[in-house]
């Protein structure tokens, strides 16, 4: 056997194909969240400030370290990871069709509540997923393992943005919302096939130990000033796309699409571009290395959001929004890939579930806080300034690239001490 797998030896066994169904379980909550809430919203007269807004409902994703330890800590009986996310899979299956039975004019902020509870159960799934995909591969299969996770966690928002719309033009939406619910079962007949993932360096001895030491850890590893460098790196270098994304259906009605057309082409269109875009990467990581992945593939993310001010200008286009919606697709899958691949590889076995959560919470800020402006920036620049905001917005996570991860720096994982 060589010491690197073969293409089909690295792509076609069992770990990727969990990662399949770890990303599809992943996606699907919170695209319903951010994509088909938004465009019920919207379809039913509310309006852009009150849907920016909603953003804040996605608060569990940035604070979700801080219940994080329970997972790293406790076991359940079916298993530390198995074991929890049934539980927040099977929440997730029972609390979205809810919203099919409340009104948006009448209910707003019961709907906020509940997609609240749906963020919530979400984030507790995203935590447990995390864990359970670093504890499952290799170190060596962490650039295609998250390719392939992230690739999924795309497909799995043609659901709600694409299949559900489509859904919505004929079926009323309590019909909507219980069927795309039921898009949660592949992840949970996945969580009961599979087996617990082997204990790699045991778990945390007490809660307290659980919650202090994932900390004590990273900032021990190379000091303050790197730690500072490192946290800012993954706050900043998504903010540009997310914030150019956070409104993106209310952006294809506003310019005159129809909710099919949105759903059969502005979803679709990104499809391909984004499964061929991430297995690549995944591929191209091996090659390149993390710290090449993340320059090259942070320079298509930033491309992509130019992409978004043109098609303001030109208005309703449908070959134009094909494009654009399919560069988007393919720099955003591939910056999340390399940016997903070097979290991973900076969490230490022990603290898995509560490190994976710190570095992702974090990167989740800018989607929760900044995106609840985006109502309020494009009220002000109108969309093809706010745009060109987002471009010059995601500047300083590239910057931050020269700090990090050097373009003919060797990446090192955080416990080798040091960049």
């Amino acid at each position: 056997m060589t010491d690197t797998p073969t293409f089909r030896q690295a792509l076609l066994n069992k770990r990727m194909l969990i990662c399949i169904f770890t990303g599809f379980s992943s996606g699907l909550p919170l695209y319903i969240l951010i994509s088909l809430v938004p465009a019920w919203l919207r379809s039913e007269g509310i309006d852009l400030k009150s849907i920016g807004l909603f953003a804040l409902i996605q608060l569990p994703f940035t604070w979700k370290f801080l219940w994080s330890p329970f997972f790293d800590r406790y076991r359940l009986p079916m298993g530390r990871r198995r074991g929890w996310l049934v539980i927040s899979q099977l929440a997730l299956l029972l609390v979205i069709p809810v919203f099919g039975v409340l009104h948006p004019a009448l209910d707003l902020w019961a709907i906020a509540a509940l997609a609240c509870t749906v963020a919530f159960f979400s984030a507790s799934q995203d935590i447990v997923l995390d864990a359970y995909r670093r504890e499952l591969l290799r170190d060596d299969e962490l650039g295609l393992g998250n390719a392939i996770h992230v690739n999924a966690y795309k497909i799995a928002g043609l659901v709600p943005g694409a299949l559900s719309l489509i859904l919505a033009d004929y079926l009323p939406w309590n019909s909507v919302f219980f069927i795309t619910a039921l898009f949660m079962l592949p992840g949970l007949a996945m969580t009961l096939l599979v087996r617990e993932p082997e204990l790699k360096a045991g778990t945390p001895k007490t809660l307290k130990a659980a919650v202090v030491e994932p900390f004590r850890e990273f900032i021990g590893r190379s000091g303050w000033r790197s730690a500072v460098w490192i946290l800012a790196f993954i706050f900043f270098y998504k903010l540009g796309d997310s914030m150019a994304t956070a409104l993106a259906t209310p952006f294809y009605l506003d310019l005159g699409f129809s909710k099919t057309e949105i759903g059969l082409i502005a979803k679709n269109a990104g499809l391909w571009p984004s499964v061929i875009g991430g297995l690549l990467g995944g591929l191209w990581m091996v090659r390149l290395g993390v710290n090449r992945a993340l320059w090259l593939f942070g320079v298509v993310q930033m491309v992509a959001i130019l992409g978004f001010a043109w098609l303001s200008v030109v208005g309703h286009s449908l070959p134009w929004l094909a494009l654009v919606i399919g560069v988007e697709a393919l720099g955003v899958g591939l910056g999340t890939a390399a940016f997903v691949a070097f979290i991973a590889q900076a969490t230490h076995p022990l603290y898995t579930a509560t490190q994976f959560a710190l570095f992702t919470s974090l990167a989740a800020v800018p989607r929760t806080f900044a995106n609840a402006a985006t109502g309020y920036l494009v009220e002000w620049f109108g969309w093809t300034h706010f745009f060109l905001f987002c471009f010059i917005i995601a500047i300083p996570g590239m910057l931050l690239l020269l700090k990090v991860a050097p373009w003919n720096g060797r990446y090192k994982k955080l416990s080798e001490c040091g960049f």
